[in-house]
């Protein structure tokens, strides 16, 4: 699974941040108990001595070091024995200066011998939640939330042929389904219809969804995303660099949620934006789901027929219909 470059970064940081404050946790330890336990800091020292002995005959051409090697361990044994019972004795846990890593699967490296560690891939993912959380309210919107409850089961639509809770709740586990079976065919969304009938309420739970199960999500709104791209475009030294960055996120991310298409300013940098962010993904075969106010006939007056042509044929138009929540919410 892909994984955000920066998100990365940032998380081995926190890494490598959390690993230098156990490290001086246990210096701040073994400063306390030498002040009032001379006799540890000399076992130290001593046991720091018995290892490069060790390492000395071992590395010394033609010496038997057998009986000796057996005796350095004896007296480690005994050195260690005496520092675990004056620990005890003046009221320290036994193992309170052992050197224990914070992540034994790792060993505090970060990396398990074939893969990252889960301990860092568990700080990705708290940086991922708390990134989307900025833009989404992914904390309450989840799927076990959603309610059917606001949209109307007794007037037929002449548009889809049903009403407007039953057209819901087919959308509903259309994107349930996709989120909970998230992979490299998982396909694109297009949610279209009128603002306030859960499209990004439903975009949200998919963010959640797929971000818990290590999947890089990236959400933004079409304007925020379109000024990125015309800011990297005229950034110059370090700022162009970092903007690069994040672009180069909405490229290649697991899963882009781009909100409210179409309420940009539409300009020929745009068009060629939109186009190279969706041919890219498609090409790289990274899904897409994009929600916007218009519909596909709509949105063809804005976009060129390229851009149409793969929002028609790539990607699976769910239409909503009902009132607008929002509103609903008010009344009651």
């Amino acid at each position: 699974m892909a994984k955000n470059s920066d998100l990365l970064r940032q998380a081995r940081e926190q890494f490598s941040a959390q690993k230098a404050r156990h490290e001086t946790e246990l210096r701040q330890r073994q400063a306390e108990v030498y002040a009032r336990l001379p006799r540890i800091r000399e076992i130290d020292g001593r046991l720091r001595e018995t290892v490069a002995e060790s390492i000395d005959l071992a590395m010394t051409p033609g010496s038997e070091p057998e009986l000796r090697l057996a005796a350095i361990g004896q007296e480690n044994q005994a050195l260690q024995a005496e520092s675990r019972m004056l620990l005890t004795e003046a009221g320290y846990p036994a193992d309170y200066l052992d050197e224990v890593p914070l992540c034994l699967t790792c060993s505090d490296t970060g990396h398990d011998g074939t893969a990252i560690c889960v301990c860092l891939l568990e700080l990705y993912d708290n940086l991922q939640a708390a990134e989307l959380s900025n833009l989404l309210n992914i904390g309450e919107e989840h799927f076990d939330a959603f309610s059917l409850n606001y949209y109307d089961d007794r007037t037929i639509l002449p548009e889809c042929g049903m009403t407007a809770r039953e057209n819901m709740e087919m959308k509903y586990q259309i994107c349930r389904s996709y989120a909970d079976r998230f992979g490299a065919k998982s396909g694109n969304l297009f949610l279209t219809g009128a603002p306030g009938l859960g499209k990004t309420f439903l975009s949200s739970c998919i963010a959640k969804t797929v971000s818990e199960s290590g999947h890089s999500v990236v959400y933004d709104t079409a304007g925020r995303l379109f000024a990125r791209f015309e800011a990297e475009k005229f950034a110059r030294g370090d700022t162009a660099e970092e903007l690069q960055t994040e672009t180069d996120r909405y490229l290649s991310c697991d899963l882009l949620i781009l909100d409210d298409l179409g309420t940009e300013w539409v300009t020929p940098l745009v068009i060629s934006t939109l186009y190279t962010l969706l041919n890219t993904r498609l090409l790289s075969k990274k899904q897409t789901i994009i929600s916007s106010n218009y519909s596909i006939e709509a949105l063809s007056t804005k976009y060129t027929p390229q851009i149409m042509s793969r929002l028609e044929g790539e990607y699976e138009i769910l239409t909503f219909f009902g009132r607008d929540i929002r509103k609903l919410k008010k009344e009651l």
